[in-house]
This record gives structure tokens, C-alpha cells and sequence, in this order.
């Protein structure tokens, strides 16, 4: 008896060690940042886009890249990215839009491309506001903003669309709550009570009134597509759901994303204009 309550006794303080450390860790979880300065954007093919500085409400000064739209009431994708790398790595995407006439923002984190401070959830808000603050200094509106994210980066996206109710809102590999993606590999912790950073787009995607677009593989082993699917089901109409078959977490635009993503968004400009 003394041997099989001292077993218990160790596997509770384990499991209460495990659950601490995972605590005061989950950021290192949660965030992947490649610390690296982006470069310039020539380096990776976009010879239109300029490096600009932004600085945010708390005093932080972040590396940001930008094109501006062919004609000067176009439409602007600001662009916020995953928990991975930096802006660099998504120069496929800025590119899509691009060749479309679009601008482009490539909104990059604190803790992010040699930014500095430490990723959070609201720490990216501020970001992500900052940005949008920026391109409203330079002469644009919101009607211009397609507000546009990717992997955690939609959960960015979803606050700053339910902040300022962009005409458009595109979310790539998008997810109903961190606290959801989470429980899918760490069920067996409480998740809800340890979770800081939950970036639950699922109490915000009903605030939105806007053309929604959601793209997202089949075969995601990062967020399943059915997070995704359960975000969609709360949205406001109009709305439109893609599948992308045999498409991964990162690997939509191998398979044709860009340009689904780029037809949809060019019908949005013309009925914009027909209206």
C-alpha cells in the first residue's frame, strides 16, 4: 500500500511540475519567431516594395514592408502572418497581389524580423494597429483595407476586422480559438485555465459585417480544417468557404491559393465599382 501511494504521490507532483513548466513556457509553444532582419525586399523578388518604419503605442519602433497600390484609391492587403519566420517568408503571397495592381502591407511583429520586444496576443494587436495607423498617415481609408491573415495571424486579422469592419476580411488556415488548437495536442492538461495568449476569433467573428473569405487544406495537421469550418459557421453572410485538396498548413499557394484568393478578391472590386 505505502509503495502504490508514493507511485500516486509522484505522479501528481509530476504531472503538477509538467503542467507548471507548460505554463510558464507556452509561448515558446505558441511563437516561432525568426529574429533575422527580413533584408530588403528586392532580395526576394519584390522590387516594388519599400522598407518602412512604424511605431507603435507602446513605444516600439517596428520594421514593416509595404507597395502601394497601383492607382491611389486601390485596394491595400495588409498581410499578418503566422507564428513562423518573418515577413520575408511570405513574399509569394505579397507578390499575388501585387502583380493585381493591389498594395500590399506586410505587417511584422515585435520579437519578429530584428524587431524587438516579445511576441504576445496583445502585443500583436498592437501591431497590427499600428500598421493600419500607419497607412491611414500616408492618405488611405478603410475602404481601401482588405485585411488579410494567415494561421495565428487570423486571429489578428479577425480583432482588427472587428475594430474597423474592412469591406473585405480573407483568413487562410484560419481556427475558432487558440484555446481549440491547443486542446487538440494537449488534452490532457486543463488548457482553459492555463492558456494566456487564446486569440478566440469565434466571440469576434459574429461583430464582423464584411465579405468574408476563408481558404484552408484539407490535409492540415496543424489546424484542422474543421476549426476552421466551425469559425465559418458563426460568420455574418456574405461568405465563402475553399477547400483546398491535398493542401497542407503552409503549402496553400503550391496548390493554387493565390490565385483563388486574388479571383475572389478581384470580383469584390467590381461589384465595389458596379455598385
Amino acid at each position: 500500500m505505502f509503495f502504490i501511494l508514493k507511485a500516486l504521490v509522484v505522479i501528481v507532483f509530476g504531472y503538477l511540475a509538467l503542467m507548471a513548466g507548460m505554463y510558464w513556457g507556452q509561448r515558446k509553444l505558441q511563437y516561432f519567431p525568426d529574429r533575422n532582419p527580413p533584408g530588403n525586399p528586392a532580395d526576394v523578388g519584390l522590387k516594388e516594395m519599400k522598407s518602412v518604419k512604424v511605431e507603435t503605442s507602446d513605444g516600439l519602433e517596428l520594421v514593416a514592408w509595404f507597395a502601394p497600390p497601383k492607382e491611389k484609391t486601390g485596394k491595400i492587403v495588409i498581410v499578418y502572418h503566422g507564428n513562423a519566420g518573418n515577413i520575408a517568408n511570405r513574399a509569394i503571397k505579397a507578390a499575388h497581389f501585387m502583380e493585381r495592381g493591389r498594395g500590399v502591407f506586410m505587417c511584422e511583429y515585435r520579437g519578429y524580423g530584428g524587431n524587438p520586444g516579445k511576441p504576445t496576443e496583445e502585443g500583436f494587436y498592437i501591431d497590427a494597429r499600428a500598421a493600419i495607423k500607419w497607412l491611414e498617415d500616408q492618405g488611405y481609408t478603410t475602404g481601401q483595407f482588405v485585411i488579410y491573415g494567415e494561421s495565428i495571424g487570423t486571429g489578428v486579422a479577425v480583432q482588427m476586422a472587428s475594430e474597423i469592419q474592412p469591406r473585405q476580411l480573407i483568413l487562410e488556415a484560419p481556427f475558432s480559438s487558440a484555446t481549440d488548437v491547443a486542446k487538440r495536442s494537449y488534452g490532457f492538461i486543463p488548457v482553459d485555465m492555463l492558456i494566456l495568449d487564446r486569440f478566440d476569433s469565434l466571440a469576434k467573428i459574429p461583430k464582423i459585417k464584411t465579405s468574408l473569405f476563408i481558404i484552408h487544406g484539407d490535409e492540415d495537421a496543424v489546424i484542422p480544417i474543421d476549426l476552421s469550418k466551425k469559425l465559418f459557421e458563426l460568420a455574418n453572410h456574405p461568405k465563402e468557404f475553399i477547400t483546398i485538396e491535398r493542401g497542407g498548413h503552409s503549402d496553400l499557394y503550391n496548390h493554387h491559393a493565390g490565385h483563388v484568393i486574388g479571383d475572389w478578391l478581384d470580383k469584390q472590386v467590381s461589384a465595389e465599382r458596379a455598385a
